[in-house]
């Protein structure tokens, strides 16, 4: 890791600051009183916010964008080593980190917890980081969507612990330096990095290992792709699955029950009070993008969002949906994230919507991919189709709200779903 002593940073800068994570470290300096500079592709909810808090944000990636004064640049793993802001950073040899190797500097002088899973990492950090707020813990936390009471993915705190959802894309977690591993599951994901799921669990498994002999790894030990991972690990095996509280969650569905065992187990081992921790947890009303209410429309339409963009997500949040909402009827307006994802896992995908009676799919979102013609979102309504959905893909955001605008009635429930803008149709619902 590089050795890099960020209290003598004076002024960075970000490639791809519009990023969840890489706009959290922004945060930070910018509560640190750093000077603060970066850009991005596209103007976003998260620029502007940094905007306000004093960044200097350009829009489109060029060199001018680099002041020669700047002491240290960081950028999101999604930018190619040809940008000409790393570039230019290299050419006048300013320190350059990634954002899982500025996550790992942050980690190595802090108690760590960190929150790993192809599921459920991000609320699960949530729920913990509210847990050390409200036991007066002040941990630092760094999760992958805005908390709803800070309005921010940062909490700068001044105690010893830092919460941070670790993520497992092409092995970033690896950076960091945890007393405390949380596995949510693991499952097929990132396979355009990853290749397989056996490669999967080689990489949680080396994460595993980086705990100390008296660290702690929560787990369901018996999923059956934890079996290898926990065999690399010294640390004590704490089973989440095996705490018995009665939760009154805010948030639905058995897999948010999951993840409040993980947060308890986390309490448990911090010695917070039982009664206060479930106190917290059952006032935890989620974070942006995950199950998240956007209003009623004024038809009396209920508008929620989600991020879930995999088969398992969608499976999840919409099972969850069903048994809080009974017999209302349930629009999924769902936005597919990457070609290489939707067609590796189409089979699955074409089974995950059980829970919505009806289905509008949008284009796939691309994200970081070059367009793949063999692959698109009306071959997965079909897929939808195939296994008794009701589903149909409609070419623009526009014509999908105008068709929601005129077929849903009151008591209606509209759930846009994926990774990509697709909240951007029930916001419009909600003007209109």
């Amino acid at each position: 890791m590089k050795n890099i002593d960020l209290d003598k940073i004076r002024k960075a800068h970000f490639v791809g600051i519009g990023g969840i994570g890489v706009s959290a470290i922004a945060r930070m300096m910018l509560s640190e009183g750093k000077i603060v500079s970066g850009s991005d592709s596209l103007e976003s909810l998260i620029t502007k916010e940094l905007e306000k808090l004093g960044a200097k944000i350009s829009m489109g990636h060029n060199a001018g964008n680099v002041a020669d004064d700047v002491d240290l640049i960081v950028y999101t793993p999604a930018v190619d080593f040809e940008n000409p802001e790393l570039k230019k950073g290299k050419k006048l040899n300013i320190p350059i980190l990634s954002y899982p190797e500025m996550l790992g500097i942050i980690s190595k002088n802090k108690y760590t917890i960190a929150v790993s899973g192809a599921h459920g990492k991000t609320t699960t950090t949530a729920i913990i980081g509210k847990i050390l707020i409200d036991a007066k813990y002040d941990p630092t936390i760094i999760v992958g969507s805005l908390l709803k009471e800070q309005g921010s993915n940062f909490v700068a705190g001044k105690g010893d612990y830092f919460v941070v959802e670790a993520c497992e894309y092409k092995k970033s977690f690896l950076n960091l330096n945890p007393k405390i591993i949380v596995i949510t599951n693991i499952d097929n994901d990132h396979l355009d990095y990853y290749g397989n799921l056996e490669n999967i669990k080689i990489a949680f498994g080396e994460f595993a290992s980086k705990l100390p002999e008296n660290g702690y790894l929560i787990c369901d030990p018996n999923d059956k792709n934890l079996e290898d991972v926990i065999k690399k690990t010294k640390s004590k095996i704490i089973d989440y699955a095996k705490i018995d509280t009665d939760f009154d969650l805010k948030i639905p569905g058995e897999h948010n029950i999951k993840n409040a065992k993980a947060a308890m187990a986390v309490a448990e081992i911090l010695n917070i009070n039982e009664k206060e921790a479930l106190t917290s947890l059952n006032d935890f009303s989620g974070t942006w993008r995950r199950f998240e209410y956007k209003g009623e429309t004024k038809k009396g339409v209920l508008i929620y969002d989600d991020y879930g963009h995999h088969p398992t997500e969608i499976k999840a949040t919409l099972k969850g949906a069903r048994e809080f909402f009974g017999n209302k009827k349930i629009w999924c307006i769902f936005q597919p994230h990457l070609y290489s994802r939707t067609k590796l896992l189409l089979y699955d995908f074409g089974k995950s919507f059980g829970g919505a009676d009806e289905i509008v799919l949008a284009d796939i979102y691309a994200a970081r991919e070059p367009k793949d013609e063999s692959i698109n979102s009306k071959m997965l309504a079909e897929e939808i189709t195939k296994n008794g959905g009701k589903a149909v893909y409609m070419k623009s955001f526009d014509k999908i709200a105008n068709f929601l605008a005129e077929n849903t009635k009151k008591g209606d429930v509209v759930i846009t779903m994926g990774a990509g803008d697709i909240f951007k149709i029930g916001e419009k619902l909600l003007r209109n």
